[in-house]
């Protein structure tokens, strides 16, 4: 199955490098160009892609706010969010806005292409230079409140889950963890993101945060 993949970006020159390195895949394909985050919402919805390569910086609606209406809109698309800048802000907004993953645009090729496969795949994804702070800056910007009535629904090895993967582990290592095979994680994370009503993996790091059930690494 070929993905197909939409690229959001103000410069021509940037969208033309991620098109000649996606084209060049024979399971990848670039169906729409974008340089706006209004015209990329508006691509989304009309060709339906597997995948959004969203910049962050661009003139009228940003990537934040185009990744929230693409994610509110219910489409199947994945946002991958590219920006220049390592900054921890973007990244919590961009997550909690529903993106699927994040990576800074002095990846390689090869780095690209693998993170397109592992969002469309619905795997978590993040660069790892700022994975760490990332999750440290969920939970300094998270306000108290209370636990949502789908929480409750969770059983207790289905809440354990969804703490080790707001710990970033992987579903080998949570079945190592707990010492279980690696088909019953992978049931226990349906099950959990299907009770919550989330997007994805990622998305589960963010409530496991936004819940308390995560603390941070660095403080």
């Amino acid at each position: 199955m070929t993905l197909r993949v939409v690229v959001a970006d103000d410069q021509a020159l940037v969208r033309t490098g991620f098109r000649m390195i996606i084209d060049a895949r024979d399971d990848l394909t670039v169906v729409g160009e974008a340089s706006d985050g209004g015209e990329a919402v508006r691509l989304t919805r009309e060709l339906e892609p597997d995948v959004v390569l969203m910049d962050v910086r661009m003139p009228g609606v940003d990537g934040i706010e185009a990744t929230r209406r693409i994610a509110e809109c219910g489409s199947r698309a994945r946002v991958l969010v590219l920006t220049t800048w390592d900054v921890d802000a973007h990244v919590v907004a961009a997550l909690r806005a529903g993106a699927s993953g994040f990576l800074l645009k002095d990846m390689r090729p090869g780095e690209l292409v693998d993170a397109i496969r592992l969002t469309a795949r619905g795997d978590a994804l993040l660069a790892p230079a700022v994975l760490s702070r990332v999750l440290d800056r969920f939970l300094r910007t998270t306000p108290d409140q209370a636990p949502p009535p789908s929480l409750l629904e969770l059983s207790g090895r289905e809440r354990e889950v969804l703490t080790l993967i707001g710990q970033a582990l992987s579903n080998a290592e949570i079945a190592g963890r707990l010492r279980v095979s690696e088909a019953t994680v992978k049931n226990h994370v349906t099950a959990v993101l299907r009770k919550l009503g989330l997007r994805d993996r990622v998305q589960a790091v963010v409530a496991a945060y936004d819940h308390g059930l995560v603390q941070p690494r660095h403080l």
